[in-house]
């Protein structure tokens, strides 16, 4: 499959379909806040490293979590039994993101999350519709997550921690806050063993976007959730 290039005036995308197999569908354009949003709609992401041009992908298979099957483990009841952190939403977004753009490992170079994608997803937190959940222990940032939510679908981009456990319990607050308010999906984008434990399983690229074009029906509710 060819790879597109987007010009800074062209929004439109190529159909997510005409992805190469490892899920590149298109090169350059700019991360304004419409173009984002409408790579979402189309189950199109960016992710690129410093100093390349911005790649947009569209994996198949997609990896997903329907929120109905969270699974929690036995570990990790003791968590929520004794409240051992404390969950906020909406509170510190830039703080969660600039988390999760600290390499995870001494040695790893630079992070995907770049100063311009910080600064796009701030913009779009300013909009309403980016979201972070800020995970506290002791009155201290212990982790946190953020994404975009569109409708009844819930895309996630990146996760942090500083203590052991603390993304991973932001994750399923997080789960439990968006199946309580009918969300129905949560996208992972690409499979990782964390989400998996978590029920996130993968499903074909199609599969994902009929969902999303039922899911242009649904209401986008702007604004912060705290």
């Amino acid at each position: 499959m060819p790879v597109f290039w987007l010009t800074t005036d062209m929004i439109e995308f190529p159909p997510a379909e005409s992805a190469s197999e490892d899920g590149i569908l298109a090169i350059g354009g700019d991360l304004s806040p419409e173009r984002i949003l409408s790579a979402y709609r189309q189950g199109i992401f960016p992710w690129f490293n410093l100093d390349d041009p911005i790649l947009w992908w569209s994996p198949d298979p997609r990896f997903v979590l329907y929120p109905g099957e969270l699974k929690v483990s036995r570990s990790m009841r003791p968590y929520f039994n004794q409240q051992k952190f404390e969950v906020t939403y909406d509170l510190h977004f830039e703080a969660v993101i600039r988390g999760c753009q600290e390499p995870r490992m001494a040695g790893w170079g630079n992070t995907w999350i770049t100063e311009s994608m910080v600064e796009a997803y701030c913009r779009l937190y300013d909009l309403g519709y980016a979201h972070s959940v800020e995970v506290w222990q002791n009155g201290s940032l212990a982790g946190g997550l953020y994404g975009i939510a569109l409708g009844k679908c819930f895309f996630g981009e990146s996760m942090f921690t500083k203590v052991s456990n603390a993304s991973k319990f932001g994750f399923i607050s997080l789960t439990q806050h968006l199946k309580e308010e009918g969300f129905e999906l949560i996208d992972c984008q690409q499979q990782t063993k964390h989400l998996a434990s978590l029920g996130a399983r993968s499903i074909p690229r199609k599969e994902f976007l009929a969902f999303l074009k039922k899911n242009e029906e649904n209401k986008t509710v702007l604004g912060h959730w705290y």
